[in-house]
């Protein structure tokens, strides 16, 4: 429901008004002058305020720009005598959503308060699913593995959430930077706060600043109606500034103002809006030699950097493979189903691999495995094709989870079907080109590929895999 105020001097009217929304479910507040109406806003945020144009101590459009730098998202209704209509065109465009001549049926006030519950929810619904789709699929606010350097990472994310520092996150893609950085927003004392994150780079020049710092309406062609920015969305928590590196200069100068100042100024405004955030910033590049060349502000440099914190590739954690293949399989098995297996020649292809991509790639590896496999065991040829290529090789990585000797009938039989899948691979899955190309009949590869050890042979390394998951 609703949190209203109510600003009218003339008490009955206001009683009047103050019992029909009451009696409609809305919760409402009454302020008898401008000054009262002010304090109200200073201690509670409201969804829309009904004021009349001319109020004592300070009026209804003095007010109503109050509102709009301030409270940029409460609806403002004015009311006004037939004399002020002139005054209530002016109240539209500063930015009211509608008003009301005296005297006024108090359905049609009902009527429009009902207008603006709708758009309210409606914009509530819609916020609360672009919140679920940024924190959604593809996202896991967990940093798995207990390799050292994971460990220690731990231990300087907990450090650091203790306090309000800007922090900048270096390591290659795929890394985790977000992963860390929702980390730090959730150990502090801002978690209940808005996370706001935005992609630099994803962003053109000319747009780059108006997403950060906002704009009014008028601002640049195409501006029809004033946009709060990044900053004051995260207004109280955390905003991460992913692939800071590619912010232009004239964007890196307004964003040194801010993190110095902490006030923003939206393009096509002339007064500052004071912001409390919390800055992480992150990249993939080397902003201290960006700074060298002159690509990148020295002083906003180290506004940023105050605490760096590196992040290792999938290749510097040795053992957190498995651990990181199990969470991902989990994550991808439907609720309610077993846990897949995993066939020698696939899981060997995995340990091979270097992943330039690091933990993205592989968790797009799994999900994009699972996907084929079904619910059946993910054998080579589910895999991405540059994972497969790593399959060639049936040894096991050293230090791998598969350090085992096995009868040479079984080692044998795997590195055929392997080879055989492979086959399938740079085949795109032709049977009849693969066949050709291995000189066997369409025939006998078909029964390769489905023979499988009798029931008295030992384990397989599947099974074995699987018992590591």
């Amino acid at each position: 429901m609703l949190d209203i105020l109510l600003a009218e001097d003339e008490a009955d009217l206001r009683e009047i008004l103050k019992e029909r929304l009451s009696a409609e479910g809305y919760c409402v507040q009454g302020a008898g002058d401008g000054r009262a109406a002010a304090e109200h806003l200073a201690r509670q945020a409201f969804d829309v305020v009904i004021c009349d144009v001319r109020l004592p101590g300070i009026d209804g459009l003095t007010l109503l720009r109050t509102i709009r730098s301030n409270w940029p998202a409460t609806e403002v209704i004015m009311m006004t005598a037939s004399i002020d209509v002139a005054q209530a065109v002016l109240a539209l465009k500063d930015g009211a959503c509608d008003y009301l001549t005296k005297p006024f049926d108090l359905d049609e006030l009902m009527l429009r308060v009902r207008r603006i519950s709708e758009t309210v929810t409606l914009r509530r619904q819609l916020q609360g699913a672009r919140g679920e789709l940024a924190a959604g699929r593809g996202f896991d606010p967990t940093l798995v593995g207990e390799s050292p350097v994971i460990n220690r990472l731990r231990e300087r994310v907990a450090m650091v959430s203790r306090s309000d520092v800007s922090i900048l996150i270096t390591g290659a893609s795929g890394t985790g930077k977000e992963v860390v950085a929702r980390l730090i927003h959730a150990g502090g004392a801002r978690r209940d706060q808005p996370f706001v994150a935005v992609n630099c780079g994803a962003l053109t020049e000319s747009l780059i600043e108006a997403e950060l710092f906002g704009y009014e309406r008028g601002a640049f062609t195409g501006a029809d109606k004033r946009r709060d920015g990044r900053f004051k969305a995260a207004h109280g928590g955390t905003l991460l500034l992913d692939e800071v590196a590619e912010l232009p200069l004239s964007a890196q100068t307004r964003l040194l103002r801010v993190a110095q100042e902490g006030t923003v100024e939206p393009l096509g405004a002339n007064t500052l809006v004071k912001v409390d955030v919390r800055i992480i910033s992150a990249t993939h590049r080397n902003l201290a030699a960006m700074v060298k060349a002159g690509t990148f502000r020295e002083d906003l440099y180290y506004r940023l950097n105050v605490i760096e914190m590196p992040l290792p590739s999938l290749s510097e954690r040795a053992g957190d493979l498995t651990l990181l293949l199990r969470h991902f399989m989990q994550k991808f098995t439907p609720a309610g189903a077993p846990l897949p297996t995993i066939s020698a020649a696939a899981w060997n292809a995995i340990a091979s691999y270097a992943f330039p991509g690091n933990v993205r790639e592989l968790a797009h590896a799994v999900e994009h495995a699972m996907v084929l496999a079904g619910d059946r065991e993910v054998e080579l040829v589910h895999l991405p094709s540059a994972l497969a290529g790593a399959g060639l090789d049936l040894g096991t990585a050293a230090g791998g989870p598969l350090t085992v000797v096995r009868p040479l009938r079984l080692a044998l039989h795997d590195f055929e079907l392997a080879y055989l899948q492979r086959a399938l691979v740079i085949f795109e899955g032709r049977r009849s080109r693969a066949a050709d190309a291995l000189g066997i009949s369409r025939k006998t590869l078909w029964q390769k590929l489905r023979h499988a050890p009798s029931d008295g042979d030992p384990p397989s390394i599947s099974a074995a895999i699987a018992s590591q998951l």
